[in-house]
C-alpha cells in the first residue's frame, strides 16, 4: 500500500522539521527525508552554533508545542548594543519595561533535540534519516521521490529545505542571485568574568564584524556568550592557525574590557559567508523554504528567523487551501505563498547585505559618517522602535502561527 502524504520535505534541519511539526498541527501529513542521522546532528561538538530566536519565531515554537522543552534553555536578549569599533556613537536597542525582550538565544543543538523529540512522537510525520533522494518526480497528480535505500515516497507537493546548496532548487531550474563575501565566520563560545546582562553586542570593524551573543550561565555560575567573528578569507588560514591563547588575546583587545577576563568554552569552527536569493520560490508542485530560498550574512541574526517565517506562511496557505478542497500542490495555493513571502524575504536579505557593505568601508571619514548616523538613530525613538520590531520579527503581515 502506498503511503502518500501531503508533503514530501527534503531536508530535516531546523526549518524543515519545524515545517513538518507546524503542518502536523494543521492536520497536514508529511514525509521528511534527511541524509544525516539525528544522533550525528545532535552529538556534542558537531554544531557549536547558536541562534537568536525572534519573538515571532518563539511564538511559532510555542504554537507547535515546543514551549515546555525549550523555555528553560534559552537566554533572553534584553538589549542589543551596536558599535563601530567600540568608538563613541553606539546604538542601544532596549525595549521599554513591559515590552518584553528582543528574542532568546539558543544553542542549535538544543533546538534540534527538541524538534526531533517532538517529531518522533508525531504520527503525521514519517521521518526517514540516513537516506538521500535519487530521483525526484513532479507529475500532474502528485510527486514522488526515490530514495537511496530503494524505497519511493509519494506526496502532493515537494518541499526543498536542504539549505543553501539545495539540489531540489537546482534541479527545478530556479535561479538565484548570489555572490561571495570573501569572508569566513569563526564560531565559538567564551566564558567571561563580568556578566553580559542579556546584552547582545554587534561590534563592526572594517575587516569584519564581531558579534557576542548572551547564553545562559553554566551550572557552576560562569558567565557565557556565543561568538561569531568574521575575517577576510585571505586571513582565515592565519586565524585558524592561531593558538587559543592568541585568538583570545586578539578578541580581548577588541572588547574594551566589557567582559573582563575571557576563556574559550567551545571548539572553534568556521564556515565561508555568501549571499543568495531566489526570486522565484515555487514551481509546479514545489516550494522552497529557509536557506534553500535565501541565504545571508549572519550579522543580523535573521537567517533562521526568515526561514521560520516561510514556515508560518506556507502552512497557513496550505491549510486554508485544503479547507477549501484544494490540493496542497495546487498552483494558486503555492503562488499565494510566494507572493506573501516576496517582500519580506527581499527586504531582509537586501538590508542585511547593505549593513555588511556599509560597515565594511575602511577609513576614518566613513567611520565618522557611520557614527554620526548611529547617534541620530540613538536619539530617535521611532526609528529605534522600528528596528526593534524588525528584530523581533513582529512587523508586517504575520502568519497566525507566528502570533502569540
Amino acid at each position: 500500500m502506498t503511503d502518500k502524504r501531503d508533503l514530501v520535505i527534503l531536508g530535516g534541519g531546523l526549518v524543515g522539521m519545524t515545517l513538518a511539526l507546524a503542518a502536523a498541527r494543521q492536520g497536514i501529513t508529511s514525509h521528511v527525508i534527511d541524509k544525516a542521522l539525528p544522533e550525528e546532528l545532535t552529538a556534542e561538538g558537531v554544531d557549536g552554533r547558536a541562534s537568536a530566536i525572534s519573538t515571532a519565531s518563539w511564538n511559532l515554537f510555542c504554537n507547535i508545542g515546543l514551549e515546555e522543552r525549550l523555555a528553560p534553555l534559552g537566554c533572553p536578549i534584553e538589549a542589543i548594543a551596536v558599535t563601530d569599533a567600540m568608538r563613541p556613537g553606539r546604538i542601544d536597542f532596549k525595549p521599554e519595561p513591559g515590552d518584553g525582550t528582543l528574542g532568546r538565544m539558543y544553542a542549535n543543538r538544543d533546538i534540534r533535540i527538541a524538534l526531533f523529540e517532538a517529531a518522533r512522537a508525531e504520527p503525521a510525520i514519517s521521518w526517514s534519516s540516513g537516506v538521500e533522494p535519487v530521483t525526484r518526480e513532479r507529475g500532474e497528480h502528485g510527486v514522488s521521490v526515490t530514495l537511496s535505500d530503494g524505497r519511493t515516497v509519494h506526496g502532493s507537493v515537494l518541499i526543498g529545505a536542504e539549505g543553501r546548496q539545495s539540489p531540489t532548487r537546482k534541479e527545478a531550474g530556479l535561479s538565484s542571485a548570489r555572490w561571495d563575501y570573501s569572508h569566513r565566520a569563526f564560531v565559538t563560545a567564551i566564558t567571561h568574568e563580568k556578566p553580559h546582562d542579556g546584552v547582545a553586542w554587534e561590534i563592526f570593524y572594517p575587516a569584519g564584524p564581531l558579534a557576542l551573543l548572551p547564553l545562559l550561565d553554566l551550572p557552576d555560575g560562569r558567565h557565557r556568550s556565543a561568538v561569531v567573528w568574521t575575517f577576510d578569507e585571505k586571513d582565515a588560514a592565519g586565524v585558524s592557525a592561531l593558538s587559543d591563547a592568541v585568538f583570545l588575546g586578539e578578541m580581548a583587545s577588541r572588547l574594551d574590557g566589557i567582559f573582563g577576563r575571557i576563556e574559550l568554552a567551545a571548539p572553534r569552527m568556521s564556515y565561508p559567508l555568501n549571499f543568495h536569493h531566489a526570486p522565484q520560490i515555487v514551481e509546479h508542485r514545489l516550494a522552497l523554504v529557509g536557506d534553500a530560498a535565501h541565504g545571508m550574512h549572519p550579522i543580523a541574526g535573521q537567517g533562521l528567523n526568515l526561514g521560520l517565517r516561510d514556515v508560518g506562511a506556507l502552512v497557513e496557505v496550505l491549510a486554508e487551501g485544503m479547507r477549501l478542497g484544494l490540493d496542497p500542490g495546487d498552483a494558486q495555493v503555492l503562488a499565494r505563498y510566494e507572493r506573501w513571502r516576496a517582500l519580506d524575504n527581499t527586504t531582509v536579505v537586501a538590508t542585511t547585505d547593505a549593513i555588511v557593505r556599509l560597515f565594511g568601508v575602511p577609513g576614518r571619514l566613513p567611520s565618522l559618517v557611520r557614527r554620526i548616523g548611529m547617534a541620530g538613530v540613538q536619539r530617535s525613538g521611532w526609528l529605534k522602535r522600528f528596528f526593534m520590531d524588525e528584530a523581533r520579527g513582529m512587523s508586517g503581515d504575520l502568519p497566525s502561527l507566528l502570533r502569540a
